[in-house]
Protein backbone atom coordinates (compact mmCIF):
# COMPACT_ATOMS: atom_id res chain seq x y z
CA UNK A 1 0.00 0.00 0.00
CA UNK A 2 1.13 3.47 -0.42
CA UNK A 3 3.27 5.12 2.16
CA UNK A 4 1.79 6.78 5.09
CA UNK A 5 2.73 10.29 6.10
CA UNK A 6 4.16 11.00 9.05
CA UNK A 7 1.65 14.09 10.00
CA UNK A 8 -1.41 11.66 9.58
CA UNK A 9 0.03 8.53 11.06
CA UNK A 10 0.99 10.69 14.20
CA UNK A 11 -2.38 12.41 14.33
CA UNK A 12 -3.91 9.32 14.67
CA UNK A 13 -1.78 7.87 17.42
CA UNK A 14 -3.02 10.85 19.51
CA UNK A 15 -6.41 10.70 19.11
CA UNK A 16 -6.49 7.07 19.42
CA UNK A 17 -4.04 7.39 22.83
CA UNK A 18 -0.55 4.91 21.22
CA UNK A 19 2.37 5.93 20.26
CA UNK A 20 3.70 4.48 17.11
CA UNK A 21 7.28 3.03 16.61
CA UNK A 22 10.40 3.91 14.65
CA UNK A 23 12.36 0.87 14.89
CA UNK A 24 15.72 1.66 12.96
CA UNK A 25 16.81 -0.93 10.86
CA UNK A 26 20.42 -1.34 9.02
CA UNK A 27 19.80 -3.65 6.18
CA UNK A 28 17.17 -5.42 4.40
CA UNK A 29 16.27 -8.22 6.59
CA UNK A 30 16.32 -6.22 9.49
CA UNK A 31 13.77 -3.94 7.97
CA UNK A 32 11.61 -6.82 6.83
CA UNK A 33 11.86 -8.28 10.48
CA UNK A 34 10.09 -4.96 11.65
CA UNK A 35 7.46 -5.28 8.92
CA UNK A 36 6.74 -8.59 9.81
CA UNK A 37 5.94 -7.13 13.40
CA UNK A 38 4.41 -4.82 12.39
CA UNK A 39 1.84 -6.93 10.12
CA UNK A 40 1.55 -9.54 12.93
CA UNK A 41 0.33 -6.84 15.01
CA UNK A 42 -2.25 -5.32 12.73
CA UNK A 43 0.08 -1.74 13.72
CA UNK A 44 1.07 1.54 12.05
CA UNK A 45 4.65 1.65 12.02
CA UNK A 46 7.82 3.55 10.89
CA UNK A 47 10.50 2.08 9.35
CA UNK A 48 13.68 3.67 8.49
CA UNK A 49 17.37 3.81 8.41
CA UNK A 50 19.77 6.10 10.53
CA UNK A 51 23.01 7.89 9.99
CA UNK A 52 24.03 8.20 13.20
CA UNK A 53 25.96 5.00 13.30
CA UNK A 54 27.21 4.56 10.15
CA UNK A 55 30.06 5.52 7.84
CA UNK A 56 29.30 8.96 6.63
CA UNK A 57 31.01 8.85 3.59
CA UNK A 58 29.25 5.20 3.02
CA UNK A 59 26.44 6.60 2.94
CA UNK A 60 26.73 9.59 0.75
CA UNK A 61 28.44 7.59 -2.19
CA UNK A 62 25.97 5.59 -2.12
CA UNK A 63 23.99 3.89 0.91
CA UNK A 64 21.30 6.55 1.11
CA UNK A 65 19.82 5.75 -1.88
CA UNK A 66 20.81 1.87 -2.10
CA UNK A 67 18.77 1.55 1.41
CA UNK A 68 16.39 3.96 0.19
CA UNK A 69 15.35 2.29 -3.01
CA UNK A 70 15.47 -1.27 -2.59
CA UNK A 71 13.77 -0.76 0.81
CA UNK A 72 10.80 0.91 -0.76
CA UNK A 73 9.88 -2.04 -2.49
CA UNK A 74 9.01 -4.40 1.06
CA UNK A 75 7.58 -0.52 2.58
CA UNK A 76 4.93 -0.70 -0.56
CA UNK A 77 4.05 -3.87 -0.18
CA UNK A 78 3.27 -3.93 3.12
CA UNK A 79 -0.03 -4.42 4.15
CA UNK A 80 -0.40 -2.45 7.33
CA UNK A 81 0.53 2.00 7.43
CA UNK A 82 3.95 2.60 6.81
CA UNK A 83 6.15 5.59 7.22
CA UNK A 84 9.51 5.43 5.95
CA UNK A 85 12.29 7.55 7.49
CA UNK A 86 16.03 8.06 7.36
CA UNK A 87 17.12 9.41 10.71
CA UNK A 88 19.41 11.56 12.24
CA UNK A 89 20.97 12.45 8.54
CA UNK A 90 24.65 14.13 9.67
CA UNK A 91 24.45 16.35 6.47
CA UNK A 92 22.65 18.21 4.32
CA UNK A 93 24.51 15.69 1.28
CA UNK A 94 22.33 13.24 3.05
CA UNK A 95 19.16 14.75 3.16
CA UNK A 96 19.35 15.88 -0.66
CA UNK A 97 19.94 12.14 -1.56
CA UNK A 98 17.01 11.11 0.87
CA UNK A 99 14.62 13.36 -0.36
CA UNK A 100 15.46 11.94 -3.94
CA UNK A 101 15.59 8.40 -2.69
CA UNK A 102 11.64 7.61 -1.90
CA UNK A 103 11.64 8.29 1.92
CA UNK A 104 8.74 10.19 3.31
CA UNK A 105 10.12 11.49 6.45
CA UNK A 106 13.63 12.87 7.70
CA UNK A 107 15.17 13.99 10.83
CA UNK A 108 18.68 16.47 10.57
CA UNK A 109 20.88 16.15 13.56
CA UNK A 110 21.45 19.46 14.66
CA UNK A 111 23.08 19.08 17.81
CA UNK A 112 26.37 20.62 16.96
CA UNK A 113 24.93 23.78 16.02
CA UNK A 114 23.94 26.86 18.06
CA UNK A 115 20.45 27.75 18.85
CA UNK A 116 20.01 30.10 15.84
CA UNK A 117 21.91 27.81 13.78
CA UNK A 118 19.84 25.45 14.18
CA UNK A 119 16.74 27.12 13.83
CA UNK A 120 17.42 28.52 10.32
CA UNK A 121 18.91 24.94 9.11
CA UNK A 122 14.92 23.65 10.10
CA UNK A 123 13.08 26.57 8.42
CA UNK A 124 15.02 25.92 5.54
CA UNK A 125 15.32 22.00 5.85
CA UNK A 126 10.89 22.32 6.21
CA UNK A 127 10.72 24.48 2.87
CA UNK A 128 13.19 22.14 0.97
CA UNK A 129 11.06 18.74 2.18
CA UNK A 130 7.79 19.96 2.18
CA UNK A 131 8.00 21.07 -1.58
CA UNK A 132 8.65 17.54 -2.26
CA UNK A 133 6.37 15.80 0.32
CA UNK A 134 7.84 14.41 2.74
CA UNK A 135 7.95 15.17 6.21
CA UNK A 136 10.62 16.60 8.65
CA UNK A 137 10.95 15.92 12.47
CA UNK A 138 13.51 18.25 14.39
CA UNK A 139 15.58 17.92 17.52
CA UNK A 140 15.52 20.11 20.12
CA UNK A 141 17.53 19.86 23.29
CA UNK A 142 21.07 17.14 23.90
CA UNK A 143 20.24 13.43 24.75
CA UNK A 144 23.36 12.14 26.81
CA UNK A 145 25.03 9.44 25.16
CA UNK A 146 25.67 6.21 27.58
CA UNK A 147 28.37 5.21 25.85
CA UNK A 148 30.44 8.55 25.81
CA UNK A 149 30.97 11.03 29.23
CA UNK A 150 31.74 13.54 27.45
CA UNK A 151 28.68 14.32 25.30
CA UNK A 152 26.24 15.70 28.25
CA UNK A 153 22.73 15.92 28.00
CA UNK A 154 20.63 19.42 27.67
CA UNK A 155 17.02 19.24 28.19
CA UNK A 156 14.17 20.74 25.88
CA UNK A 157 13.08 24.25 26.96
CA UNK A 158 9.08 24.66 26.78
CA UNK A 159 9.13 28.58 25.82
CA UNK A 160 11.85 27.83 23.08
CA UNK A 161 10.07 25.01 21.50
CA UNK A 162 6.78 26.90 21.35
CA UNK A 163 9.09 29.23 19.66
CA UNK A 164 10.91 26.98 17.53
CA UNK A 165 7.64 25.03 16.22
CA UNK A 166 6.16 28.29 15.37
CA UNK A 167 8.70 29.59 13.57
CA UNK A 168 9.68 25.95 11.66
CA UNK A 169 6.25 24.27 11.05
CA UNK A 170 7.98 21.08 11.72
CA UNK A 171 5.67 17.98 11.27
CA UNK A 172 7.07 16.22 14.61
CA UNK A 173 9.72 17.64 17.48
CA UNK A 174 12.21 15.12 19.21
CA UNK A 175 12.95 16.46 22.90
CA UNK A 176 14.81 16.04 25.58
CA UNK A 177 13.45 15.01 28.96
CA UNK A 178 15.70 12.69 30.23
CA UNK A 179 15.74 10.03 27.51
CA UNK A 180 19.32 8.56 26.62
CA UNK A 181 20.95 7.55 23.78
CA UNK A 182 22.57 4.00 23.71
CA UNK A 183 21.67 3.51 27.09
CA UNK A 184 21.67 -0.63 28.31
CA UNK A 185 22.34 -0.34 31.99
CA UNK A 186 18.65 0.08 32.98
CA UNK A 187 16.19 2.83 32.90
CA UNK A 188 16.75 6.36 32.30
CA UNK A 189 15.25 9.07 34.57
CA UNK A 190 12.49 10.75 32.97
CA UNK A 191 11.54 13.96 33.79
CA UNK A 192 7.49 13.72 33.67
CA UNK A 193 7.20 17.50 34.45
CA UNK A 194 8.93 18.87 32.19
CA UNK A 195 7.64 16.66 29.53
CA UNK A 196 3.83 18.24 30.84
CA UNK A 197 4.90 21.27 30.42
CA UNK A 198 6.32 20.57 26.59
CA UNK A 199 2.55 19.42 26.17
CA UNK A 200 1.26 22.83 27.44
CA UNK A 201 3.76 25.01 25.24
CA UNK A 202 3.08 23.08 21.60
CA UNK A 203 1.09 20.90 20.32
CA UNK A 204 3.17 19.50 17.90
CA UNK A 205 3.91 15.41 18.22
CA UNK A 206 6.46 14.58 20.43
CA UNK A 207 8.83 12.14 19.52
CA UNK A 208 11.23 10.58 21.95
CA UNK A 209 14.33 8.76 20.71
CA UNK A 210 16.21 6.51 23.29
CA UNK A 211 13.68 4.00 23.38
CA UNK A 212 15.79 1.39 24.58
CA UNK A 213 15.99 2.73 27.65
CA UNK A 214 12.73 4.29 28.16
CA UNK A 215 11.37 3.35 31.38
CA UNK A 216 7.71 0.60 30.19
CA UNK A 217 5.76 2.32 33.34
CA UNK A 218 6.63 6.19 32.01
CA UNK A 219 4.88 5.29 28.34
CA UNK A 220 1.34 5.82 29.28
CA UNK A 221 2.35 9.24 30.88
CA UNK A 222 4.75 9.80 27.92
CA UNK A 223 1.63 9.28 25.17
CA UNK A 224 -0.96 11.06 27.50
CA UNK A 225 1.44 14.17 27.14
CA UNK A 226 2.36 14.54 23.69
CA UNK A 227 4.52 11.59 22.57
CA UNK A 228 3.03 10.02 19.19
CA UNK A 229 6.50 8.62 18.27
CA UNK A 230 9.35 6.19 20.07
CA UNK A 231 12.56 5.76 18.61
CA UNK A 232 13.84 2.35 19.44
CA UNK A 233 17.79 1.27 17.90
CA UNK A 234 20.14 -0.29 20.25
CA UNK A 235 17.99 -2.87 22.01
CA UNK A 236 17.14 -4.17 18.03
CA UNK A 237 20.41 -4.43 17.04
CA UNK A 238 21.21 -6.42 20.24
CA UNK A 239 18.88 -9.03 20.09
CA UNK A 240 19.77 -9.51 16.32
CA UNK A 241 23.27 -10.04 17.21
CA UNK A 242 22.68 -12.23 20.12
CA UNK A 243 20.33 -14.68 18.24
CA UNK A 244 22.92 -15.04 14.83
CA UNK A 245 26.14 -16.00 17.11
CA UNK A 246 23.85 -18.35 19.35
CA UNK A 247 22.56 -19.78 15.49
CA UNK A 248 26.13 -19.61 14.22
CA UNK A 249 27.71 -21.21 16.97
CA UNK A 250 25.27 -23.91 16.98
CA UNK A 251 26.23 -25.30 13.21
CA UNK A 252 27.94 -28.52 13.46
CA UNK A 253 30.98 -28.96 11.83
CA UNK A 254 29.01 -31.28 9.42
CA UNK A 255 26.68 -28.93 8.30
CA UNK A 256 24.51 -28.52 5.67
CA UNK A 257 26.18 -26.75 2.38
CA UNK A 258 26.87 -23.19 3.15
CA UNK A 259 24.28 -21.69 0.88
CA UNK A 260 21.71 -23.48 3.31
CA UNK A 261 23.65 -21.53 5.91
CA UNK A 262 23.70 -17.92 4.61
CA UNK A 263 21.31 -16.00 2.08
CA UNK A 264 18.97 -19.26 1.70
CA UNK A 265 16.10 -17.54 3.87
CA UNK A 266 15.24 -20.91 4.78
CA UNK A 267 15.02 -22.75 8.32
CA UNK A 268 19.03 -23.46 7.83
CA UNK A 269 19.99 -20.03 7.19
CA UNK A 270 21.60 -18.51 10.13
CA UNK A 271 19.80 -15.26 9.75
CA UNK A 272 16.08 -16.46 10.09
CA UNK A 273 16.11 -16.86 14.41
CA UNK A 274 18.33 -13.45 13.85
CA UNK A 275 15.28 -12.05 12.37
CA UNK A 276 12.60 -13.97 14.36
CA UNK A 277 14.63 -12.54 17.21
CA UNK A 278 14.07 -9.35 15.81
CA UNK A 279 10.50 -9.22 14.76
CA UNK A 280 9.71 -10.86 18.45
CA UNK A 281 11.22 -7.84 20.47
CA UNK A 282 9.30 -5.52 17.86
CA UNK A 283 6.06 -7.10 18.29
CA UNK A 284 6.58 -6.68 22.15
CA UNK A 285 7.34 -3.06 21.68
CA UNK A 286 4.48 -2.39 20.13
CA UNK A 287 1.96 -3.47 22.08
CA UNK A 288 4.06 -1.67 25.17
CA UNK A 289 3.16 1.45 23.02
CA UNK A 290 -0.65 0.62 22.49
CA UNK A 291 -0.47 0.22 18.68
CA UNK A 292 -1.13 -3.37 18.19
CA UNK A 293 -4.53 -3.74 15.90
CA UNK A 294 -4.43 0.07 15.12
CA UNK A 295 -3.62 -0.21 11.42
CA UNK A 296 -6.61 1.16 9.35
Amino acid sequence: MPLETLPRMLAAARAGSYAVGYFESWDLPSLEAVLDAAEIERSPVIVGFGGMMVDAAWLENRGVAMLGNAALVAVERANIPAAFMFNEAQSMAQIEQALDSGYNCVLLSTDTLSADEALNTAVRLVERAHAVGVSVEAELGHLPDATDASIHGEMTDPEHAARFVAMTGVDCLAVSVGNVHIKTDGWAAIDTRRLEALHAATHVPFALHGGTSFPPDAVPHAIANGVAKMNVGTILKRVYWEALAQSIASVPPTAAPVHDLLGSRKPTDCTTAARAALTGKVRELIRLYGSSGKAQ
